[in-house]
């Protein structure tokens, strides 16, 4: 099977001669191309019994490299299951539009921070409302920035709990199964943000952009985008807890492709699957040459440090503890226990595998760093 490691292995010299990327992301680049190979080190797992055998090359860890996301993931997961509250789930996705793409990618911070910022106020300020709900709601917000064929497409998705706790935190409002809060209406309200927010920040613009730097210029932007319908989507809620955190799942540690994805990579061409949301979802097949299919992959490497996955309302880190657990006590509900799970209890929860015995004889495994 064809992965991204082979194709980044193959072409990194040529990449760095055309690109020249910045050091994040020939890191990046670098811990792809190590990943679970000797220059990363190694384990050796011994049998004592039958003489087994083993030799495990260790992770590259890269929130990016399609490799390494499945603990992470699980683990992550399983610590939401406790925060899960007895109510309608709904997923609600932001979206930006193309024409601030290139913008975007030299100003991927400050566009990202403004598309968190923006979207978390639109939701929170419409719940607050008594008009639709009139609580302080509790919400995941992931970023996204890639769509189905690798190309620049930053969106927020949100999962919001169906309910809020009422001003003064004395009771729980619910909204039962039909979503709350009017989307048309966000959305001109999430285009508003944005912009409002757009204005005042300091932005780089070089080369084809720089000319944006020009005040005139830059209104004539912000008209075509004023003008232009912005996209704020909600999904019908989830049935159950299961689904929930099944689908958080599918969100959470998401990169731009995985290499289950990638079909071939044949005289310098690479051929993956695409699903056009546009045409009933329906799979389909393209061909990238390998250097422009790497380009596309490495637009989605994030800042350094930068935070994806962000909690706001009930769910804030600051007050999680209190208004959770006040949350739970309104429904009448206790939460579910929070487990926590080794590296290795992780993989046999995955795999069904126990990577601690000797697979040919059930005798314990020993285990030493390779030299």
């Amino acid at each position: 099977m064809v992965e991204v490691q082979d194709i980044f292995r193959d072409l990194f010299e040529q990449y760095l001669e055309r690109y020249n990327p910045p050091p994040h992301i020939c890191k990046t680049i670098r811990a792809i191309i190590n990943c679970r190979t000797e220059t990363l080190g190694s384990h050796m797992d011994h049998c004592d019994n039958c003489g087994y055998t083993h030799i495990s090359y260790n992770s590259c860890r890269n929130r990016h490299c399609p490799k390494c996301q499945a603990l992470p993931k699980e683990q992550w997961i399983m610590d939401r299951q406790s925060e899960l509250l007895p109510v309608p789930y709904f997923h609600v996705v932001f979206s930006l539009p193309s024409e601030l793409d290139v913008i975007t990618l030299q100003n991927q911070a400050t566009i990202y921070n403004i598309l968190f910022r923006a979207s978390a106020e639109t939701l929170k300020e419409f719940a607050l409302d008594p008009k639709y709900l009139g609580a302080e709601i509790g919400f995941v917000s992931i970023l996204h920035t890639w769509g189905q064929t690798l190309t620049l497409h930053p969106h927020i998705h949100m999962i919001v709990p169906g309910g809020g706790l009422t001003p003064g935190a004395n009771n729980w409002r619910g909204c039962g199964d039909k979503f709350f809060l009017p989307v048309k209406v966000m959305s001109r309200k999430f285009k508003g943000k944005f912009l409002y927010y757009l204005k005042q920040a300091k932005l780089e613009l070089n080369g084809s952009q720089e000319y944006l730097a020009d005040i005139c210029q830059f209104n004539r932007l912000l008209e075509v985008l004023y003008n232009k319908d912005w996209y704020v989507y909600c999904k019908r809620p989830f049935k159950t807890t299961n689904s929930i955190l099944e689908y958080l799942g599918r969100y959470t540690h998401r990169i731009a492709i995985s290499n289950h994805r990638i079909l071939k990579y044949e005289n310098g061409m690479v051929t993956f699957k695409w699903r056009d949301y546009q045409d009933k979802s329906t799979e389909k097949i393209m061909t990238l040459p390998g250097l422009e299919f790497m380009r596309r992959f490495l637009l989605h490497v994030l800042p350094i440090g930068f935070t994806k996955i962000r909690h706001y309302g009930f769910l804030g880190s600051s007050v999680k503890t209190r208004k959770l657990g006040l949350c739970f006590q309104l429904l009448a509900c206790l939460p579910a226990d929070r487990i926590k799970l080794s590296t290795i209890e992780l993989i046999k929860k995955l795999t069904g595998v126990d990577i601690t015995v000797c697979p040919i004889c059930g005798f314990p495994l020993s285990r030493a760093a390779s030299p």
